[in-house]
């Protein structure tokens, strides 16, 4: 990884009724990610959003939410 390359280690899920799991986006920092997570979360539908950090060797998170 080059110094000029932006790391976005952080990452918001989604997931709908059906459990089904999406990406939503990366982020540089947890706040940022989870600033996103939380006004997503209170627009009122049943999906279920939460963050994670990619792993150092470059690994998504288990997918489930954080506690």
């Amino acid at each position: 990884m080059s110094d000029s390359t932006v790391t976005l280690p952080w990452l918001v899920y989604r997931q709908d009724d059906n459990g089904n799991r999406y990406r939503v986006g990366r982020y540089a920092t947890r706040a940022e990610a989870q600033k996103i997570a939380d006004s997503l979360d209170t627009r009122g539908h049943k999906q279920l959003y939460w963050v994670e950090r990619v792993a150092q060797n470059g690994a998504y998170g288990t997918g489930r939410p954080l506690p």
